[in-house]
């Protein structure tokens, strides 16, 4: 099977599940309890903690980390939790966590503010300066890299910048489809940062929130107060210590992961037919993720085509996928004839570049092949 799906999910890394199988099997211990075990497993979480603080260069004196279930509920976190009223701005190309979590602000008839964005699904920054300038704003969300593009927001320039426009702003991005791909270090001026473990390799149910130490977070889930009091619940330790060792791998080979990665993907823009093809990611988006349309098909039909082929692509957002047409491609200003054909391709450090040239064969052939049945 060739799986060019990982922006959805990635397949758990294997040496990560093996290092961290003694916490199912001999340190299953709470990492609350008071004994020697439970004190050893809340070590190793701190240990979890700090490894993931430093891979985005975010000093231990000015950030700390509480783990959550999913990227998702640390976007909601953010969200509900840093400001409870006031002005509430973001994109029209966000996740649906952040989307569908400022819809909720405004049913609660809080302002919140949606702003434009440029073709390749990165925001309109001269718009969102212009609002921010004009209307005294207390949090804004822009998410690092577009899951449905890839299209790269400069979070440290853009939060930067508001802050100097109000340095009171709370600046959060949702950086899942970041993490662990691009190279970057978290800026200063950035408040909260989102990230999950199923996206590099980790398993589902867990994710993260950073947090500046000076930033105050209300908690959504209250009881044991775990996570420095931010998030109770017990943790699930054999899931964070993936986590950790998953993003151990990722960081250890990133600059190679991301050469490799970025190789695959021109191979696929360069020998796709620009007949059939029209390519929506620009090419300074993210290596891993490379969206296009085919033209004249609706993305669907060619997306369960290429299953039948053993090839697994994604068509929008995993978490928006029963819409018509994907909400951010069409805020990129795409109209329906793109917009019902798009197909999303998402890479990871296990793909190859014989996958890659298979690919291009079948995805030429399948889509040709449909079309001639149309007609």
């Amino acid at each position: 099977m060739i799986y060019f799906d990982n922006a959805a999910t990635t397949l758990p890394s294997s040496s990560a599940l093996c290092d961290a199988e003694k916490f199912n099997k001999e340190f299953y211990f709470n990492p609350s309890a008071l004994y020697r075990g439970g004190l050893k497993n809340a070590s190793e979480i701190k240990a979890a903690r700090e490894y993931i603080l430093r891979s985005v260069g975010a000093s231990l004196t000015d950030y700390e980390l509480m783990f959550t279930s999913c990227g998702s509920e640390s976007d909601n976190c953010a969200v509900f939790g840093a400001v409870k009223r006031g002005v509430f701005v973001t994109s029209k190309g966000e996740h649906a966590a952040i989307f569908r979590s400022f819809n909720e602000l405004k049913n609660r008839n809080i302002k919140t503010e949606f702003i434009d964005l440029n073709t390749d699904g990165t925001i309109d920054e001269q718009k969102l300066f212009d609002y921010v300038s004009e209307n005294k704003t207390d949090f804004v969300s822009i998410v690092h890299v577009n899951n449905e593009t890839g299209g790269i927001n400069d979070i440290n320039a853009i939060s930067e910048r508001l802050k100097k426009i109000n340095p009171a702003l709370i600046f959060h991005s949702d950086g899942v489809q970041a993490y662990g791909k691009i190279p970057y270090r978290l800026g200063k001026s950035v408040d909260l940062y989102s990230i999950s473990a199923h996206k590099i390799n980790g398993l589902k149910g867990v994710g993260a929130l950073i947090k500046r130490r000076k930033t105050n977070l209300s908690p959504l889930i209250f009881g044991g107060g775990q996570e420095n009091g931010l998030r109770s619940g017990t943790e699930n330790i054999f899931g964070i210590k993936v986590f950790e060792y998953a993003a151990r791998e990722k960081f250890e080979n990133l600059d190679k992961t991301f050469d490799k990665v970025n190789k695959i993907n021109k191979y696929i823009r360069e020998h796709i037919d620009k007949n059939l093809f029209y390519i929506i990611s620009s090419e300074s988006a993210s290596p891993f993720i490379l969206t296009v349309s085919a033209k004249g098909l609706k993305g669907e039909i060619l997306m369960h085509s290429l299953e039948e082929r053993d090839i697994v692509v994604g068509n929008g957002s995993a978490c928006s996928s029963k819409k018509r047409f994907s909400r951010v491609i069409e805020a990129c200003g795409y109209k329906a004839e793109i917009l019902d054909g798009v197909i999303r391709l998402s890479f990871t450090g296990a793909n190859t570049m014989d996958e890659a040239e298979i690919f291009v064969k079948i995805f030429n052939d399948e889509c040709l092949k449909l079309k001639r049945i149309i007609r």
